[in-house]
């Protein structure tokens, strides 16, 4: 048998057309730092379209990224007015390749939109618009001017993720959301949270299939900050078994 590198399925988002400066049609593709960080931690990513019937068998590990909203009706909600970027297509493929990828036990890393889609493919809801709730920690501003924001974020101590990073706090956390977790998934365990209280980190239990699934956006930091980056590092070394 040959060996070699573990692969890990990225979904890659579709861009309307126009929105590559020359292109004239539309197009699939993933932002660089979610690439990289997989990469250094020693993995070959391969991208994926929106397509539900991707055969994973071919895959170690799968990772979903950053992106618009999950569409409200899918966990029985109409749309706020601040919702935007609905791609039905794309939660679609989302939500079929987790719920294929927890069955055959493939570990699956998730990461801002990708908490979102997990939590309301297995059953949860979201806030809508976080812009509502008047909170007194920045999260920052996603939709048109991408303002991002950081902030401290507390780790379950003996969860997953405290594992991977190896602390029960992490400084600086950047951050670009409206939506987060409201009701979560059935089975599911939250291991993180900012000092608000909004969810920030959730995962299966400990003798469940392995995921683990984070709010911020560790992937614009890893290439800097070891902490960040450990989280690519302790999926891609679990994707490697």
């Amino acid at each position: 048998f040959l060996t070699g590198p573990p692969l890990i399925a990225v979904v890659a988002p579709r861009l309307a057309p126009g929105r590559v400066s020359g292109w004239a049609g539309a197009a699939e593709a993933v932002q660089s730092e979610y690439l990289d960080a997989l990469r250094r931690a020693g993995s070959v990513p391969v991208a994926l379209g929106a397509e539900p019937g991707v055969d994973l068998a071919r895959f170690d590990g799968l990772m979903l990224v950053g992106g618009p909203d999950v569409e409200p009706p899918r966990y029985g909600e109409a749309a706020h007015p601040a919702v935007y970027g609905v791609d039905p297509c794309r939660d679609e493929t989302e939500a079929v390749l987790s719920r294929a990828a927890l069955a055959a036990g493939l570990p699956l890393f998730a990461v801002c939109r990708g908490i979102q889609l997990l939590n309301v493919a297995f059953g949860g809801t979201l806030w809508q618009h976080l812009g509502d709730l008047n909170l007194p920690v920045a999260h920052g501003v996603p939709a048109g001017s991408g303002v991002p924001a950081r902030h401290a974020v507390e780790v379950a101590p003996g969860s997953r993720l405290a594992g991977l990073l190896g602390a029960t706090r992490v400084e600086g956390c950047i951050s670009i959301h409206h939506q987060s977790v409201r009701d979560l998934a059935p089975g599911w365990v939250i291991t993180a949270r900012s000092s608000d209280g909004l969810v920030e980190g959730m995962e299966t239990p400990p003798d469940g299939p392995w995921c683990v699934a984070v709010q911020w956006h560790p992937e614009r930091a890893a290439a800097e900050e070891p902490l960040q980056q450990a989280l690519f590092d302790g999926f891609v070394a679990r994707a490697a078994r």
